[in-house]
């Protein structure tokens, strides 16, 4: 794993997360754990409506954690309910953040490449359906990263669990002078709350 990826993990305290929001972590932490202790694969796809910013920063921080713990039958993914892009300050903050982004494509919904570790495959992030082929079809946990999902998608094909994990969308600050730190912020946030899921 990257060392700047590490440092920053090292130094990420779980003990700063609300106890109701740590009560729904653990709802998901258990049933992960009861995958993993069945020696069972396990795949996680994080959803949100658009699939444009938190439900990439969830995917590639799950990995990372899973990758930082040990947990190595665990593959992450995402998607939404409509397609559009993963929003170019994503990939920004994650190269603040010491991850080597490839753009592989230059659509209008481009394909990143998203490296933390030399070693480890590089997450696969662009915009997509939660039900598109690239993502497992069945026996999945899905997590919901926005509330407006589980409105407009209350039932979510495929998955064996559905839980609720909603993160403030950083979109607010698209455009002002507050959105790099707000992005950067957000995913501070999910990189903690990934680290208490997986440690």
């Amino acid at each position: 794993m990257y060392i700047f990826i590490k440092n920053l993990i090292d130094q990420l305290d779980i003990q700063e997360i609300a106890p109701d929001r740590k009560n729904v972590l653990d709802g998901i932490k258990m049933h992960i754990q009861q995958k993993l202790g069945s020696s069972q694969n396990l795949g996680l796809t994080f959803i949100c409506t658009h699939n444009a910013r938190r439900s990439h920063l969830a995917q590639i921080w799950a990995s990372v954690m899973a990758t930082y713990f040990g947990r190595h039958s665990v593959s992450t993914y995402s998607g939404g309910v409509e397609i559009t892009k993963m929003h170019p300050a994503v990939a920004e903050t994650l190269q603040r953040q010491g991850f080597k982004i490839h753009k592989l494509s230059f659509t209008e919904n481009p394909v990143y490449a998203v490296r933390y570790d030399e070693f480890a495959s590089p997450e696969i992030c662009f915009s997509k359906q939660y039900q598109d082929k690239f993502n497992p079809e069945e026996n999945y946990i899905a997590i919901l990263v926005c509330s407006a999902v589980e409105e407009a998608c209350p039932v979510v094909v495929g998955c064996e669990r559905k839980f609720l994990l909603s993160y403030d969308d950083p979109k607010i600050s698209d455009g002002t002078p507050f959105q790099e730190e707000v992005y950067a912020q957000r995913s501070i946030e999910i990189a903690r709350e990934m680290k208490y899921l997986f440690s």
